[in-house]
């Protein structure tokens, strides 16, 4: 027998040892539950439908469980009182950093030296407040109206058929993508309008391809013929929104020349620059076309949701000093007074926001329950919270979870509502669409307004119907879970025109 034989036999027997040594659980630890396959566990039930299995874990363990996923071993938190014990938890004992910048490297191919998210953070957290919002909101009015209703003019008057996701994913993405990475110079003539048209499809087109394909890049998933098809379409994207090209254009936001100014002093080249900057293009705008999505979803097939919303715009409309298509932008004072759309949208983020909350845990380290239990938990593991569960679709803190109520946020008295209350203790964390902690999405104030100037535009310049009005809600597409917004298994057929 060769050498060669016998070092791969001990290896083989190296492997197998490794695979079915088995983890046992110590005192004071969160049940523990391996599954039947060794090293693989539950991945492939957890990648085929996260929710599913999840749900099935508490019934059978309560809220804290560990699980085996993939040789990782992966302890759920689902008690959204005890949340706020993990999101502000400082990252010498729960760190997001290695994982965040694990993800940027196998998903977007990004590699930043001495990567710091919460140093990132505090640079672009100016550039997404106050006056610098403000000018972001106006920015997005002016470009939604140049994507929006310059592609349907252009198209012709009449009716126009597409699919409901791609109606408000490429409209809110081309529009935002303009909004931060600048428009055309010289800026909003006709020809550079059209100009601005053509290039923002483009880039949404290109995004879309790889938007497609994130899951299963995240997990690693890909085919051969998926590779060839991403490294295509990365290749395009990256000359897009390569940082020589975007020099050229006008109007760039404070936030995309801080950023720029905060690559350049870590040292970053050119090339991962243009790579970071398609990160961004997903970070900033990837969540935005499908909350819209899902908002006029279910407002189409809610004719009562639709005439609320309607009744709170109209009088609006009639208090503006000039007519809906000569408004350059959208008074600030007019998306401040919208409680019903804030409730609707709020709704709408409860039934489709499914984001993984991740933490490394570093050091061996106790975790406090909020009702006075404790557990321990080991350094090297992963702590999960998926508020998709609980709070948002938790039965004893929402009346029929799975049913969509557009006042559900609403007060008898028309303001916000805020209490809601799990074993008789009122929730701090009621609603996570956005996260929490030191984590919480920077973009939250942009992104909303975004999305309620999209709908009002929509609602206010357009008669959009589905094609089929008894259409049922489509099923989710289970392999989004984890990364944001859910997209839906297949997309809805509408038609639209801007009223006569």
């Amino acid at each position: 027998m060769s050498w060669a034989v016998v070092f791969g036999l001990l290896a083989a027997l190296l492997l197998l040892l490794l695979l079915t040594r088995r983890r046992t659980r110590r005192p004071g630890e969160p049940p523990l539950d391996l599954g039947s396959i060794p090293w693989l566990g539950y991945a492939l039930e957890f990648g085929k439908d996260a929710a599913s299995f999840l749900t099935r874990m508490k019934e059978k363990h309560g809220d804290i469980f560990t699980v085996l996923v993939g040789g990782r071993y992966v302890t759920v938190l689902l008690d959204p009182h005890s949340y706020d014990m993990v999101v502000w938890e400082p990252r010498t004992r729960l760190d997001f950093h290695a994982y965040a910048a694990f993800l940027m490297e196998r998903i977007f191919d990004v590699q930043l030296p001495h990567y710091s998210p919460s140093e990132e953070k505090s640079k672009m957290k100016p550039t997404l407040l106050h006056k610098e919002l403000q000018a972001l909101t106006e920015a997005m009015y002016t470009n939604l109206h140049t994507v929006l209703l310059g592609d349907t003019t252009e198209a012709g008057s009449g009716w126009h058929e597409m699919g409901l996701l791609e109606f408000s994913y490429s409209f809110l993405l081309r529009a935002g993508y303009l909004t931060l990475y600048g428009v055309e110079a010289p800026p909003h003539t006709p020809e550079s309008q059209a100009q601005d048209r053509v290039h923002s499809a483009d880039v949404f087109h290109t995004f879309r391809q790889l938007d497609l394909l994130l899951p299963k890049l995240a997990r690693g998933s890909l085919s051969v013929g998926d590779k060839d098809q991403v490294c295509r379409v990365k290749g395009h994207l990256w000359k897009l929104l390569s940082p020589a090209r975007l020099a050229t254009r006008a109007h760039r936001s404070k936030w995309l020349e801080s950023y720029l100014l905060h690559l350049e002093e870590m040292g970053v080249s050119e090339e991962m620059q243009a790579r970071a900057l398609v990160l961004q293009l997903w970070a900033t705008q990837g969540n935005m076309g499908p909350a819209a999505f899902w908002v006029l979803l279910f407002l189409l097939r809610t004719p009562e949701a639709l005439a609320a919303v309607r009744g709170e715009l109209e009088p609006m409309l009639l208090q503006v000093e000039q007519p809906i298509s000569q408004m350059t932008a959208l008074p600030q004072k007019v998306l401040d007074s919208m409680p019903v759309l804030d409730s609707v949208l709020s709704e709408s983020l409860r039934l489709t926001a499914a984001p993984f909350i991740t933490r490394e845990v570093v050091v061996d380290m106790a975790l406090p329950m909020a009702d006075g239990r404790e557990f321990t938990l080991r350094c090297g593991d992963r702590l999960l919270l998926f508020p998709f569960l609980s709070p948002q679709k938790d039965p004893e803190i929402y009346t029929d979870p799975e049913v969509f109520k557009y006042n559900r946020f609403l007060n008898p008295d028309g303001s916000e509502k805020k209490d809601f209350y799990k074993d008789g203790k009122r929730l701090k964390n009621y609603s996570m669409p956005w996260g929490a902690g030191h984590n919480q999405c920077l973009g939250r104030g942009y992104a909303i307004s975004s999305i309620k100037q999209f709908v009002f535009l929509v609602l206010a310049r357009f008669d959009l119907e589905l094609i089929s009005p008894d259409v049922e809600m489509p099923l989710f597409d289970l392999s989004r879970y984890g990364f944001g917004l859910m997209q839906p298994e297949h997309d809805v057929p509408v038609r639209y025109r801007i009223r006569p």
